[in-house]
């Protein structure tokens, strides 16, 4: 393949017409540098920007792990890992991260993948077990870079490097230019590309409003706000933990459909919330700066700020969320006459003015189903649809957003479905072997 050619069946498979500049300029610049420092905004697509090239460097007969990808946070690297199956391109990808099955982890490293994606503290454990060997991987990726170090994962990530003895290319990617890079990136001649500067919704498809909101009755104004967006995927940023559940718990007393997200959540919680709100079956949000960065959240309608957050950077990835890969989305943020704006906010955004009269908006059309049965099952997305339409009487329009895991599945499917599609596949055989199904939560 020529190097220097975007692979147009990849972008097909990712629905995709064409890429952004940044894309484009890093397609090029890895595949040409021996180390590339990539600096840009949340939601500019930075995913793709690295897996792209790599793709066209990697080749079908080399053994082993081609590709390490280093990335700061279990979500990210499941995110990465869905960008990846989705390309379609023909290369085994395994996962690994805490949380996970290290047993399952090292099971799937008996047919080592051609890309490894990974938290530093679960690869670095790996190396330790010899599970994996990395000393002939050719290309490496440090994502969410500047993220990483903050979490103080330095020694993991210099331990990793230690090991790598072979490497062609170094690609460092981050949201924010680093003024100095740590010894062990060991960066040999390299170019950076710089577009930590161009905010990522800068095109029509993405609007900033500020609505009035008053101290005292903030809570209402979130609840007016929402009702004038009616039904529509809506992420709402606070400052707080204890704020984030406090408001979640508030919307949920008045009917809607939302959960909370941040860092003390364990991973089983942060996987079931993230599910809900992608498939459609939680509609609303209420996060941490947590969720601003390095989510599989990608049809996010729109951004909140309950709270706006200290600094420009935190501003800019919150704002990421939505409008992504040039879908129209708008970010709201709630202001206080009496309260002095952030620095960085120097105009005040146009306002949206509440309707006298709101109606509460419509429940989610979505429920979650789970299957007791993953990939280690050898079950495939299109078993799923096949049983739920062969014995569930289901349609194609009932089945939303399916998410096979290693040992289970999550089916988004029409609430007003899923009652009669239980009791029809209860004794039934699924490929010979029966699962439990029913609601998942």
């Amino acid at each position: 393949m020529n190097n220097y050619e975007i692979p147009k069946n990849i972008l097909e498979n990712l629905g995709i017409g064409e890429l952004n500049q940044m894309q484009i300029d890093a397609f090029h610049t890895i595949q040409e540098s021996a180390d590339t420092q990539l600096i840009a905004p949340t939601g500019s697509g930075k995913t793709l920007a690295f897996l792209l090239p790599i793709f066209n460097l990697m080749k079908q007969d080399v053994a082993g792990v081609q590709c390490l990808v280093i990335t700061p946070s279990r979500e990210l690297a499941i995110q990465i890992e869905h960008v990846w199956r989705k390309m379609s391109t023909g290369f085994k990808v395994n996962t690994c991260y805490g949380g996970h099955s290290t047993k399952v982890e090292i099971q799937n490293f008996a047919q080592s993948p051609a890309i490894l994606i990974g938290t530093p503290g679960r690869i670095a454990d790996h190396i330790h077990r010899r599970s994996i060997d990395l000393r002939n991987v050719q290309y490496l990726v440090l994502d969410e870079f500047d993220k990483s170090l903050s979490m103080g994962f330095e020694e993991d990530m210099t331990y990793i490097l230690d090991t790598m003895r072979n490497l062609d290319k170094r690609v460092l990617v981050s949201a924010t230019n680093l003024t100095s890079l740590p010894a062990f990136v060991a960066f040999k001649k390299h170019k950076t590309l710089d577009f930590s500067n161009k905010e990522v919704n800068t095109n029509d498809a993405f609007q900033l409003k500020s609505v009035e909101a008053e101290l005292h009755n903030r809570k209402n104004t979130l609840l007016q706000l929402i009702s004038a967006l009616e039904t529509e995927s809506t992420l709402i940023f606070c400052n707080l933990r204890e704020t984030a559940e406090q408001i979640s718990q508030f919307l949920k007393d008045k009917g809607l459909e939302v959960d909370y997200f941040h860092g003390k959540l364990d991973q089983l919680e942060r996987e079931k919330t993230l599910i809900k709100f992608r498939n459609g079956s939680s509609t609303y949000l209420v996060a941490t700066d947590l969720a601003a960065r390095g989510l599989d959240i990608p049809l996010v309608k729109n951004v909140i700020h309950y709270e706006l957050p200290h600094h420009h950077e935190e501003f800019i990835n919150r704002n990421g969320r939505t409008a992504r890969m040039n879908a129209s989305g708008t970010a709201f943020i709630l202001l206080n006459s009496d309260e002095n704006s952030p620095h960085y906010l120097t105009d005040t955004p146009e306002e949206f003015k509440l309707p006298k009269k709101t109606t509460m908006p419509n429940p989610s059309l979505w429920t979650t189903v789970y299957v007791s049965g993953g990939k280690k099952d050898k079950l495939s997305k299109m078993d799923i649809v096949g049983f739920f339409a062969k014995v569930g009487q289901l349609t194609k329009e009932d089945i939303g957003l399916i998410e096979v895991m290693d040992f289970m599945t999550f089916v988004a499917v029409k609430k007003d479905k899923a009652e009669n599609l239980l009791h029809l596949v209860k004794e039934q055989k699924m490929k010979g072997k029966k699962y439990k199904i029913n609601l998942a939560w």
